[in-house]
């Protein structure tokens, strides 16, 4: 029975593509891409954060549970989307690293794969995180990118310090929470959603593939005050995975890395009450905000005319936490850090709406759109899986866990049911989210759990790649 369901899935795609508008049956392609969204609302985590556009998409597309990124940060995790290789191979491990000026300099990049395999390619907004050198960029994009920034940042009396925090030494203008009175045309994420629907309005005589990257809900906290007022600031709590004094099963490997970058925001957490509700309410806002602009984009696909040859994929460079962990930030490699929202969308598959609860990593899109596309090989090697099998049939049996890597040596993977971290030095913790979602107790040291680990240090890598260095916060 399952292999006829199999069959008749396989079937019903398989014509969607027969009955593609050009003359070689591909596929348009739209990618979409947030910034330092956890899964408020797209999963779980917490409660009321209203994502409407994204409840829309999980009922017209496969979503993936548990969908990781290959690094806790902006552009290596870019770095391993567009190259299909995870960072223990590149050495992008930081921000700052320059990977494509480095040791991805002679990578062909998806863009360019789509280029070179006949595509037009579109690009706005927050692509690779840092521009590219010697007018790389510019060439991979068929269109003059207008790429933005993270403004407009918040005013000056919006600025958030801690009580015991010298004001003179100032927070920095993006450790702020402002709600916007102008113009929605103010922010980049709005211009380039309109720059990218304008480009679905057109006719093409050929397949394109079309990068939207929003530049939030990553901070500064500004967004339009509509957004804000989806919330009230007296209904704000801690979320349901925070717990204080969560760190007192973490090794030292695990609070050293959660230091590096958790003292920009508040180390002292619910000591300052009054800053850290305002911070979790301008996220709040900044997810519905990037969620608004989502749907503006997914809306103008579904009524062009490419919407039944146009396979759309969303995802998030990496996840944030707000208080998990006793962490407010990203950079780590727990849960909050490491999980992504991710969903799949191929008009005509029956599968559409169902949930995958295997564990992808983000450069599974990489190979997998080389499958669905029939783009030319690439010189070099992709690294991921194509997601083919879960997005024609989510029970597919799955043995590979989700890789994340932050660092040389510093190692995390994650099955349907545990995360295993593994640090330089040999320190471990191990969770079992079946019965510990929140990541509360840290299993390592037990003697019962010893052929779990074994399990996990099977994926551990050989090698990894000298860190090409960038900001350690």
């Amino acid at each position: 029975m399952k292999r006829h369901t199999a069959r008749c899935v396989i079937f019903c795609i398989a014509a969607f593509f027969a009955a593609s508008s050009f003359a070689d049956g591909r596929p348009n392609v739209i990618v979409i891409i947030t910034d330092d969204q956890n899964g408020y609302g797209f999963y779980d985590g917490y409660p009321g954060t209203q994502v409407p556009a994204m409840d829309k998409l999980k009922e017209s597309a496969v979503t993936f549970e548990h969908a990781y990124t290959a690094a806790p940060v902006c552009g290596p995790s870019r770095a391993a989307f567009f190259s299909g290789l995870y960072p223990h191979m590149t050495g992008a491990y930081k921000n700052g690293a320059d990977p494509w000026n480095k040791t991805l300099a002679e990578i062909e990049s998806l863009p360019e794969l789509f280029q070179r395999s006949g595509y037009t390619t579109f690009g706005a907004g927050k692509l690779f995180h840092a521009r590219l050198a010697e007018g790389r960029e510019d060439a991979l994009w068929d269109n003059d990118v207008f790429h933005g920034g993270f403004g407009p940042f918040p005013r000056e009396e919006d600025l958030i310090h801690a009580p015991d925090e010298n004001p003179a030494s100032g927070a920095g203008k993006f450790w702020g929470v402002t709600e916007w009175a102008g113009p929605d045309e103010d922010f980049p994420d709005t211009v380039n959603a309109n720059a990218s629907i304008e480009f679905l309005q057109r006719e093409h005589d050929k397949p394109f593939f079309l990068v939207y990257g929003l530049w939030r809900p990553h901070n500064p906290y500004t967004a339009p005050k509509r957004f804000f007022d989806l919330y009230d600031p007296d209904q704000i709590t801690a979320p349901p995975g925070y717990k204080e004094g969560d760190l007192y099963d973490v090794p030292p490997g695990g609070r050293r890395l959660s230091d590096i970058w958790g003292h920009r925001w508040l180390n002292s957490g619910k000591a300052h009450p009054e800053n850290w509700k305002r911070i979790l309410h301008g996220y709040l806002a900044a997810t519905s905000f990037a969620d608004w602009n989502v749907g503006r984009v997914i809306d103008a696909l579904d009524e062009s005319r490419h919407a039944d040859n146009t396979i759309l994929v969303f995802w998030s460079d990496n996840g944030f936490h707000l208080g998990e962990k006793n962490h407010y930030e990203k950079a780590t490699l727990w849960e909050w850090s490491a999980r992504i929202p991710a969903a799949v969308r191929i008009p005509g598959n029956p599968n559409n709406g169902k949930v995958a609860r295997q564990p992808i990593v983000s450069i599974d899109f990489f190979t997998t759109l080389m499958d669905y596309c029939s783009l030319n090989q690439p010189e070099h090697e992709p690294q991921g899986i194509s997601l083919r099998p879960l997005l024609e049939n989510v029970e597919t049996k799955w043995k590979r866990p989700a890789i994340t890597t932050y660092g040389e040596k510093l190692f995390s993977a994650r099955s349907e049911r545990y995360r295993y971290i593994r640090y330089p030095d040999g320190e471990e913790e191990l969770y079992d989210h079946d019965k510990d979602p929140n990541e509360f107790i840290n299993l390592a040291n037990k003697p019962d759990y010893k052929y779990v680990i074994d399990q996990f240090k099977k994926w551990i890598p050989e090698n990894f790649a000298p860190d090409l260095g960038g900001r350690n916060g």
